[in-house]
């Protein structure tokens, strides 16, 4: 049997002093602390048998991506398909406290968290991560590769493989900043699933951004 490993890392702290949900807007960037986490990621990763980087192409997912490929001497792959999840309140102030949940124009937007009705569907985020997941192992057999994406498509994917529910309460997804997610294929089957924080604490860090 062959065995490869893709480590899917979620990006590092943005910088994003408007506090908004940023989702696929350009020009987000990481901060100060997100790059020192793209580099404790990086340190943590440097023993492993690494061929193939991989980032989503916003900008914070690839600055993220960037350690780790000098550190292996590898260029950076993009897929579109580690793209953050889409959202219709992308731009706009949305968090936890912020009085967003008590605007009635919002509320068409959240009669369904199983779906979710305010953004792309689970089922189709856990579909194209999968596919990007297995695009690397296939890049990689043998050895292993990176993935830079995004905390809900990383969480999506990650419980669509586990065999769960695709629905969850978002302050219960276990995806910490520079964190990395690592699934393990045999040939074409996924054997283990493991979770580390290289970034420690900081990876909990609470409105770091998505």
């Amino acid at each position: 049997m062959t065995r490869t490993t893709v480590h899917l890392l979620r990006h590092g702290e943005v910088h994003n002093p408007g506090a908004v949900l940023y989702g696929r807007l350009p020009g987000f960037g990481l901060s100060e602390d997100g790059h020192t986490m793209a580099r404790d990621a990086a340190e943590a990763l440097q023993d492993r048998n690494i061929t193939v980087v991989i980032a989503s192409p916003l900008q914070r997912a690839q600055e993220t991506a960037t350690p780790i490929a000098e550190m292996l001497g590898v260029p950076i792959g993009t897929d579109e398909r580690l793209l953050e999840s889409e959202n219709v309140f992308e731009g706009k102030p949305f968090g936890v406290g912020d009085g967003a949940l008590r605007r009635p124009q919002h509320w068409p937007h959240l009669r369904n968290p199983f779906v979710p009705s305010w953004g792309e569907p689970y089922a189709v985020i856990a579909e194209r991560m999968l596919a990007a997941a297995q695009s690397a192992r296939d890049q990689a057999r043998g050895t292993e590769a990176v993935c830079v994406s995004h905390q809900l498509p990383i969480w999506t994917v990650r419980r669509y493989v586990e065999g769960r529910k695709l629905w969850h309460r978002p302050d219960r997804r276990q995806c910490g900043l520079a964190s990395l997610t690592s699934i393990t294929w045999e040939d074409d089957r996924v054997v283990t699933v493991a979770y580390s924080e290289p970034a420690g604490a900081a990876a909990r860090r609470p409105g770091a951004g998505a």
